[in-house]
């Protein structure tokens, strides 16, 4: 862990209390997890892990939530949080309490190319900060920005995990990502986004890899394709053929790969 996300938690703790992370998602402090799943809207029930694992739900919030996933010895621990980067920002931090190996970040994501399809699991080559939290983050003061910077993660590890699936038959894509504050103004101003020429769309994954950085421990975004405003793939109102294509996307590579990268 850096100094500066020690600086982080013990700001945060000086104005609250200790063991937030207990008292947020019911994890432990004295569980050396193999892996910290952090997942917007995703919980291991909507994924069906319940099927080949066992699901504890630890804690249930208003909008977060937290779970352990249990197989053959492993011990995963899963955040589910609200969407934008702040909320991941928050929550990570308080994360920085617990032990854990490496850090799964799941989550869906729009297309911004024709030439990707639902269900396709995705990995960002880079990700454009398009939300301010992240200058909170990095900045040493608040009036600096680093918005529309790109954030490159380790690309070793994302190779590693990409062959990784292969092994298991699954096409990891590399796609670059920007991340939008808002999903409802995104449309408005979707000509201008589409400028920066990024494959996908999402919220978190750029400050999700600035906080991996600042943990000094692996870290990987696996994103499935829910939607399309470039082929015109709705999020609602799928067809049959596109629901089962995100369904083995989300409901098959995603579990598999979360086991398997916890396994390492």
């Amino acid at each position: 862990m850096k100094e500066s996300l020690k600086r982080i938690v013990d700001s945060f703790h000086r104005y609250n209390t200790e063991h937030m992370a207990a008292q947020a998602f019911g994890l432990s402090e004295d569980v050396v997890y193999d892996a910290l799943v952090i997942a917007p809207s995703f919980t291991p029930y909507k994924l069906h892990m319940e099927k080949t694992c066992k699901v504890t739900t630890l804690k249930e919030g208003a909008y977060i939530a937290g779970y352990l996933v249990e197989k053959d010895g492993l011990n995963i621990a899963w955040i589910k949080i609200g969407s934008s980067a702040g909320n991941l920002i928050d929550h990570m931090a308080i994360c920085a309490e617990l032990s854990f190996k490496r850090m799964i970040f799941i989550g869906a994501v729009g297309g911004l190319k024709e030439t990707f399809k639902l269900g396709d699991v995705c990995t960002p080559s880079y990700s454009i900060s398009g939300s301010y939290a992240d200058s909170y983050l990095m900045k040493d003061s608040i009036q600096e920005s680093m918005l529309f910077t790109e954030v490159v993660p380790d690309m070793k590890y994302v190779d590693k995990v990409i062959e990784i699936g292969k092994k298991k038959g699954y096409y990891l894509r590399k796609a670059s990502v920007f991340c939008t504050p808002s999903i409802a103004l995104e449309y408005t101003h979707l000509d201008e986004i589409k400028s920066f020429d990024t494959d996908l769309i999402e919220m978190e994954t750029s400050s999700f890899y600035l906080m991996t950085d600042l943990f000094e421990l692996p870290g990987i975004a696996l994103l499935v394709v829910s939607d399309n405003s470039a082929s015109g793939a709705a999020l609602v109102g799928r067809t049959e053929e596109e629901q089962q294509q995100y369904d083995y996307g989300r409901n098959v590579v995603l579990p598999d790969m979360i086991v398997t990268l916890a396994a390492e």
